[in-house]
């Protein structure tokens, strides 16, 4: 099966109330809006929660697009992550990675689909990145 997926993650002061909110679209255009929110959290950890909890819903060997306004996902699941794991988990800087405990959940989803990862610009106009910004935002509120 193929999916298409955008995320988004949001907080109310970081660290502070957050929330991440999530669309799968299947090949037939059914979709799945998700969302949530922590308490005490902070953007990023929002941004790691949202396709986290998007990857739990599909089943696994499809085919996947994950859209993110999000460099720092983007970036650290498709550059960075693997020279964490060489290092120990340690960034470039030899300090410890934050978020790893999100990290090491969502590698592990990843390795068991076939995800090609898709930066967007954030409030740019498209359609179901601006609904999973505003699912993230009102999610902070629920």
């Amino acid at each position: 099966m193929k999916y298409t997926v955008f995320t988004d993650g949001a907080c109310s002061g970081n660290p502070g109330p957050g929330g991440w909110g999530a669309i799968i679209l299947d090949e037939k255009e059914n979709q799945i809006n998700l969302s949530g929110s922590e308490q005490s959290t902070t953007n990023n950890r929002m941004e790691l929660v949202a396709p986290i909890m998007a990857l739990k819903k599909i089943k696994s060997n499809s085919v996947i697009i994950i859209y993110t306004d999000s460099t720092y996902l983007k970036n650290g699941i498709t550059l960075w992550i693997k020279n964490w794991e060489k290092n120990g988990w340690k960034s470039a800087h030899k300090k410890p990675v934050k978020n790893k405990d999100l990290w090491v959940v969502l590698n592990k989803l990843t390795e068991e689909q076939s995800i090609s990862w898709k930066w967007v610009k954030a409030h740019s106009g498209n359609k179901f990145n601006e609904l999973a910004d505003k699912l993230a935002t009102e999610a902070i509120n629920n």
